[in-house]
């Protein structure tokens, strides 16, 4: 016992010697520390140039837009960097509404009534100031669409409304009916298969600024109504250009995705309670239609979707709302030049569903792929707090529309 004791106090004597002359200047005050901290730092930036950090694939069905794009949108040829300490898809979708900026943007409201007697709130930024384009009449106009439970505020709105300041264009957010505070005056809600209130809102600002050029952004389900509404419309929508970010292109496939238990966990849980909160505001006048304990109960989009959003638009099954719903069928029949945002490890959107071959066949479309980004992600640089590669893309592709567009005429 004697013998054991000494030699832990031998031990323990050495440690502490060890610890006092080497360690406590810091790791980098050792040779050996200093070396660890060298080879990891040397590996790990490595693999980030190699493995992470990597130009963007630019898919189109006709030369002439994907020189448009190279052209006018050099953010499509550039190497994106996410951040070093954030580049995994499940982090960035994660951290992006708590890393970036809000902007202040101080939003107009107009509440606009539906065929059906509902109401619908847009939420303008006039752009008063734009020096570019003083002339209210004619100033170039963007609409918006959030995603699923999104709003006029959600950081990435904002951010594209700040880029449209910065090049003297207004904004319209179209939010979609009961999510942003006003009261549902019809047992309606909303739905990407839908396309209703879109085509609503799009006549209406049309018929209000008749003379300003009109161009549209859609965000993840905001996407997926847009381009639902153009493959729907085809040659009768009169906007001058879209532009897409992480929008759902296969919803069956998006669903299983989300399903997985990870991911059931971090997102599909939470976005079904926030559907079932939005639900829940309006209970007074759902319940005249629909079982809303039932819809309470539901533990995933997918049980959402089945007890409540399929019934509401009249779907006679589940399968039929999402294959109606998915955009994917429709790219065909688009348009207008469309460019197209998605990462190859967003687990809402599956890069094995992404619409490659659609693409492939219609000159107005674009799909622009990075390896890493999330779910409207996006994030780039050391500290990506003002500004992502999503927001240059915004930037770049929607000056190049209302200031270039004539090259974009005729794209067959």
């Amino acid at each position: 016992m004697i013998s054991l004791e000494l030699n832990f106090n031998l031990f323990t004597s050495d440690l502490s010697h060890y610890f006092k002359n080497q360690v406590k200047v810091g790791l980098l005050g050792s040779g050996v520390g200093l070396s660890v901290v060298l080879g990891f730092s040397a590996a790990y930036a490595c693999y980030y140039l190699l493995s992470v950090a990597k130009k963007p694939i630019l898919i189109s069905g006709g030369k002439k837009f994907h020189q448009f794009l190279r052209d006018k949108c050099p953010v499509v040829s550039e190497t994106y960097y996410p951040p070093f300490w954030c580049w995994e898809s499940r982090v960035q979708t994660l951290l992006r509404p708590f890393v970036t900026a809000k902007p202040w943007v101080n939003y107009r409201n107009e509440l606009i009534t539906a065929p059906d007697g509902g109401q619908i709130s847009l939420d303008w930024f006039d752009n008063d100031d734009s020096a570019s384009h003083p002339d209210q009449s004619t100033r170039p106009t963007v609409l918006l669409l959030p995603g699923l439970t999104g709003t006029s505020r959600e950081s990435y709105i904002l951010h594209m409304v700040q880029q449209s300041r910065d090049l003297g264009y207004r904004c319209v957010v179209f939010n979609n009916r009961g999510v942003s505070g006003e009261k549902l005056l019809t047992p309606r809600t909303y739905c990407a298969a839908n396309t209703e209130d879109l085509e609503v809102v799009i006549e209406h600002v049309q018929r209000t600024i008749d003379k300003a050029p009109l161009m549209a952004a859609g965000v993840s389900m905001g996407g997926m109504m847009l381009a639902n509404y153009l493959g729907r419309k085809g040659s009768e929508v009169r906007l001058k250009g879209v532009v897409v970010f992480s929008a759902g292109w296969d919803v069956f496939e998006c669903t299983a995705s989300l399903e997985k238990p990870l991911d059931r966990f971090l997102f599909n849980s939470y976005l079904t309670s926030c559907l079932q909160a939005s639900v829940d505001r309006h209970r007074t006048i759902l319940e005249k239609q629909y079982d809303i304990d039932h819809v309470m109960k539901a533990k995933t989009i997918r049980e959402f979707d089945e007890r409540f959003t399929s019934i509401m638009f009249g779907y006679p099954s589940n399968d039929d709302y999402y294959l109606d719903a998915s955009p994917i069928h429709k790219i065909k029949s688009v348009q207008v030049p469309m460019l197209c945002l998605n990462a190859a490890d967003d687990v809402f959107s599956p890069n094995h569903a992404f619409p490659v071959e659609a693409v492939k066949q219609n000159p107005n479309v674009a799909l622009l792929i990075t390896c890493h980004g999330g779910h409207i992600g996006f994030l780039e640089g050391l500290w990506p707090r003002q500004s992502t590669y999503m927001d240059r893309v915004f930037h770049q592709f929607t000056s190049a529309v209302f200031e270039n567009g004539s090259g974009l005429d005729d794209l067959h």
